[in-house]
């Protein structure tokens, strides 16, 4: 039977708000149960460092397999957010409507579901599992895709077009917790740099395919497209996703063993003894805690925020900008989004490439001064290891918004727009994938409730942003207007240098109780 053993080594040392090495899955030291100073034997825990039944040690091909279909998945939901940018003029004459509003808000209301989903589909996750979720959450967003693409009129397309994203928002939302739970620290940022391609190049690649397929097949076939491959995938993960969120597999455990020993007090060493309601709604209040009371969290909302919404103003304004300076047709505009693609492969390729080499010579570094560090064990990483490339990532988004605005309000060659946008796309792919490495390592057993948080932040911005940014558009023309914009994007490089100077201190001062 799998007791506490007081002298088992941990697998892993990890950071969880507190620089203190704590065992695989337990939040703190004090989940070390203790009787009269022995362990309590009705404390079940893991077999062993080997034990099979921790995602970590599962089959290279298991884990990789969970993680390519995780982030498939991702890419098809974020694929779905802006595949229909180019064919919202077809579709608004097909219904007789000219209010650019409307037209905007076709666009962006998929990412104010995006906004909802989280915090629902966060704590369901941290109950049942993440496998049941992701199966009714891939079922439902294959239907309101269905549904969006047999729309009679602008108003159900809304209305289910918001459905599709609350549902599609789930691999976004609890796929970084996945990873976190099958992937060692020192070898998590190859894996979360592919499952991020899937959260920001997709929304890149969506109006190129889009724009071809709406031109030769029409609108509706955008939606199709979503529809058919969101059941095949759907599918492929009912046959291959295993769980992997850690106290769902020790409950699990307990109730297989209750039922052979007849012991009814055997518990998991992460049962906080609360009820499911109770758990639901701790889980429910904690992405809105870390949202209010964590500065890290916070501070990472209010960069992801700025960049998503950035990007989404870009994918509703590509359109007309590239219609009405270039002439461009509707498969041409889809073209225009190929500058953020390379930007965005090129963040991919920089952060695969460095991070993890990074965090280890930089752990390296430190314990070669001294082997202790306050209360931290020699060989932990630290979350703030990730941080270094941040200041870059955001000069990138001021420099690629003055290239793209100027040079298109002075009608130099199309390229040359396109060449700013490259900028823009490394820029907020290699913060992105920064910052979630950030909060995941951070707050580990919680990651899918931090990514909750930024998610939901960064969505409304997603979604809201793109209404007014016309506006200014309208106002001050596309080089005054993305001046504007870059101007709000310099103050963001300062406060980059004070989270690595300042991020470790932020996060153990400020831990959020209670989680």
């Amino acid at each position: 039977m799998a007791l506490e053993s007081s002298e088992r080594t941990p697998l892993l040392s990890e950071s969880n708000g507190a620089q203190t090495a704590v065992p695989i899955g337990a939040s703190s030291l004090s989940d070390i149960e203790e009787i009269d100073g022995l362990p309590d034997p009705n404390v079940i825990w893991w077999d062993q460092d080997e034990d099979p039944e921790h995602p970590y040690n599962w089959p290279r091909w298991l884990s990789m397999s969970t993680c390519f279909l995780i982030s498939a998945m991702t890419f098809l939901t974020a694929l779905a957010s802006s595949i229909i940018a180019p064919a919202v003029p077809q579709l608004m004459a097909e219904f007789d409507n000219g209010n650019l509003q409307v037209a905007a808000f076709v666009v962006s209301v998929y990412i104010l579901g995006f906004a909802a989903g989280p915090l629902i589909i966060a704590p369901l996750s941290e109950i049942y599992g993440r496998v049941p979720i992701y199966h009714v959450c891939n079922v439902g967003f294959t239907i309101f895709a269905a549904a969006c693409s047999l729309s009679p009129n602008i108003q159900t397309l809304i209305i289910f077009r918001f459905f599709n994203g609350l549902f599609g928002s789930c691999p976004a939302t609890i796929g970084g917790g996945s990873i976190t739970d099958m992937i060692p620290q020192e070898r998590r940022a190859a894996v979360v740099a592919a499952y991020t391609v899937g959260a920001l190049f997709a929304p890149i690649l969506g109006p190129m395919a889009g724009g071809i397929i709406a031109e030769k097949f029409g609108w509706r076939w955008d939606f199709w497209l979503l529809a058919i491959s969101g059941a095949v995938f759907s599918i492929f993960m009912m046959f291959v996703l295993k769980e992997t969120y850690h106290p769902v597999i020790l409950e699990q455990k307990v109730h297989r063993l209750r039922k052979i020993t007849g012991n009814q007090l055997l518990r998991s060493k992460l049962d906080i003894g609360l009820s499911r309601r109770a758990y639901f709604l701790r889980s429910i209040v904690r992405p809105l805690k870390m949202l209010t009371l964590s500065p890290i969290v916070i501070i990472t909302s209010l960069f992801i925020a700025v960049t998503y919404g950035y990007m989404y103003l870009l994918f509703t304004s590509f359109t007309e900008v590239f219609q009405r300076y270039y002439g461009f047709t509707t498969s041409n505009v889809g073209l225009c989004f190929l500058g953020l693609g390379l930007g965005s492969f090129l963040g991919v390729a920089i952060f695969s490439a460095t991070s993890d080499k990074m965090i280890k010579r930089k752990a390296a570094q430190e314990n070669a001064e001294t082997d202790v560090i306050g209360s931290q064990k020699k060989g932990t990483i630290k979350p703030e290891y990730r941080l270094p490339p941040l200041p870059f990532a955001v000069l990138c988004l001021p420099v690629g918004l003055l290239i793209y605005g100027w040079t298109a309000e002075w009608r130099l060659h199309w390229i040359v727009p396109i060449i700013g946008t490259v900028f823009i796309g490394l820029g907020q792919l290699l913060l992105f994938m920064v910052l979630q490495m950030y909060l995941i390592d951070s707050f580990t057993i919680y990651a899918a409730s931090a990514v909750a948080a930024i998610t939901a932040v960064r969505s409304i911005s997603g979604g809201l942003l793109p209404l007014f940014g016309l506006t200014i558009y309208d106002k001050f023309g596309v080089g005054w207007g993305n001046t504007l914009l870059a101007v709000v994007c310099l103050p963001l490089v300062l406060v980059s240098f004070l989270l690595i100077r300042y991020g470790e201190t932020l996060r153990e001062k400020f831990q959020v109780k209670n989680l």
